[in-house]
C-alpha cells in the first residue's frame, strides 16, 4: 500500500478501473482532499470531499490509482 506519500496537488485520482474519481487539492493528514469541481451534484456540489489514504494502491506519474473501483471509492468519500 502506497499511502499518501508522493501525492501532489493537481494529480488525477482514478479508481482501480481507470475511471476518474477526482483531482487532488491537497493532502491533509492521511486523507486526500479533492477539488470542489469534482464534488458531484445536488447537495454534494461545492463541498470538498476526502478519500482515505488507505485506498491508495499506487502513485504512477501524475495519477493516484486507488485499490477500489471508482464507483466504490466515490461511495466511501467523506465530506467536509
Amino acid at each position: 500500500m502506497s499511502g499518501v506519500s508522493g501525492i501532489k496537488e493537481h494529480m488525477e485520482v482514478i479508481g482501480a478501473d481507470g475511471v476518474h474519481v477526482g483531482t487532488v487539492d491537497k493532502v491533509e493528514g492521511d486523507r486526500i482532499k479533492l477539488t470542489k469541481k469534482d464534488s458531484g451534484e445536488g447537495s454534494h456540489k461545492g463541498h470538498h470531499h476526502f478519500i482515505d489514504g488507505g485506498l491508495v494502491a499506487e502513485v504512477e506519474g501524475d495519477k493516484v490509482r486507488l485499490s477500489a473501483n471508482a464507483n466504490v471509492a466515490v461511495s466511501m468519500e467523506q465530506e467536509k
